[in-house]
């Protein structure tokens, strides 16, 4: 007979929440899940919905919500690239409940993959869904791309899914592997509501750059983690070699791109207006 123990190593193997209709359908008994309730092993939530004492805020959230992960939250729990965020975002069921919760966001609109009500975890394409309805254009690609340099999801198969939304439908004819990270793709997006195109992941002196504008404006960006000093050094020691070929180096990094654009176009733009995105024509003397 299944014990106890076996409820809560079942359910740990799942995230730590299951429906009741899904630990009855593993074979255990409505007897060992009372136990496990009354024992506090396994707490009971909106009288279906079995979760461990140690479960994640997040997942737990959405049992008591009767719903699943979405959204920004589903994105970051399979590890993609997110903006910073602070509510928890839920896809619940259309005739769900209306009542807004602080720090939880609501989805109503189901997403192009079936769900059942028993399920724990969003099918990614709806997940990409919401977000690309949820969230700014660039921040949507951002997490869209990460998906795909991920291998969570392949671009051909994205292009056929029939999404019922034209921001998803953009995002899927758009969003390529070429940004290596999300402040990448901000940047490109940046660049694009000004004119300005971007040649991504070009190769100078043995070195990949974040972009390239023109032939001679070389773009590298930092990411959200914060430098190490050795490779602070080496990114000196990168752009000095580049400037020394000739290269002019705009160096931006993720709170700049993010929450100072303007500043972002307005150095860029400024730098083209010189022409520093151009081989000389004359040498100078």
């Amino acid at each position: 007979m299944r014990s106890v123990d076996d409820v809560v190593r079942w359910l740990d193997r799942r995230g730590g929440v299951a429906h009741s209709r899904s630990v009855a359908a593993a074979g255990f008994t409505v007897h060992v899940v009372r136990v496990a309730v009354a024992s506090g092993a396994v707490e009971r939530v909106r009288r279906s919905w079995l979760v461990l004492p140690g479960s994640a805020s997040a997942r737990r959230a959405a049992a008591t919500a009767g719903g699943r992960l979405t959204c920004l939250s589903a994105a970051s729990a399979l590890g993609l690239w997110t903006p910073l965020h602070d509510e928890v975002h839920i896809a619940v069921a259309r005739t769900a409940s209306r009542v807004r919760v602080p720090g939880v966001r609501l989805h109503w609109g189901s997403g192009p993959a079936p769900t059942s009500t028993i399920q724990t975890d969003e099918p990614l394409v709806n997940v990409l869904f919401h977000v690309a309805r949820c969230v700014p254009l660039a921040d949507a690609a951002a997490v869209w791309e990460s998906a795909l340099r991920s291998g969570r999801a392949d671009r051909r198969v994205l292009e056929r899914v029939q999404w019922g939304s034209e921001r998803a439908l953009r995002l899927a004819s758009v969003a390529s592997r070429l940004s290596d990270s999300g402040i990448e793709t901000h940047f490109i997006h940046l660049m694009r509501s000004i004119g300005v195109t971007v040649a991504q992941q070009v190769w100078v002196d043995g070195h990949p750059l974040d972009g390239l504008i023109g032939d001679r404006l070389a773009i590298q960006l930092d990411g959200f983690a914060h430098h190490q000093a050795s490779d602070r050094r080496r990114d000196l020691r990168a752009d000095a070699r580049l400037a020394l070929r000739g290269f002019t180096v705009l160096r931006f990094d993720y709170h700049q791109v993010l929450f100072e654009p303007e500043y972002v176009t307005a150095t860029v733009t400024d730098a083209i207006a010189q022409g520093l995105h151009r081989h000389p024509l004359v040498s100078r003397r």
